[in-house]
């Protein structure tokens, strides 16, 4: 999977204020809405609400991976933030994430959802990128981060 079919630099974000997971999935359905049109924010927000209290996607390492499907959704839609302070997630390790990667799948994209999870999830294990993705002080640096080909799943 290459990160760049999914996201763009549009949908990074660096220093974003976030004050609660709960805040931050709103955040993320506006902002993908806002570059998706065809997405619904409140119904965006309500599908990742729920897939949360399926159990969390907070992965650990301040990592979390909210995703869901989306009826509207015609691609994989990424949108990927990195926040000024860490929040609690209720993350698999009990530490706070800053670094939060977004994924809207169409509803229909079932073993694609979960190769896109896999390869997300396996990209965001390297030591040396999170590293680097935390010391990004821009959108753009942020970007070119989780972009870069040494760390293609």
């Amino acid at each position: 999977m290459i990160i760049e079919n999914i996201l763009t630099p549009e949908r990074t974000r660096c220093s974003v204020h976030g004050t609660s997971k709960k805040k931050i999935l709103e955040m993320v359905a506006n902002l993908i809405s806002d570059e998706v049109p065809a997405i619904d924010a409140k119904d965006l927000f309500s599908s990742l609400i729920f897939r949360e209290r399926l159990g969390t996607t907070g992965l650990g390492r301040g990592v979390a991976i909210p995703h869901c499907r989306n009826k509207a959704c015609v691609e994989p839609t990424g949108l990927f933030i990195k926040l000024d302070e860490p929040v609690d997630f209720e993350s698999l390790d009990n530490k706070p994430v800053d670094l939060v990667f977004a994924l809207v799948v169409p509803e229909e994209n079932t073993q694609e959802h979960l190769d896109i999870l896999k390869a997300l999830a396996s990209r965001l294990q390297s030591d040396s990128l999170l590293h680097k993705m935390r010391e990004a002080n821009n959108s753009t640096a942020l970007y070119n981060c989780i972009t870069a080909d040494q760390y293609r799943a």
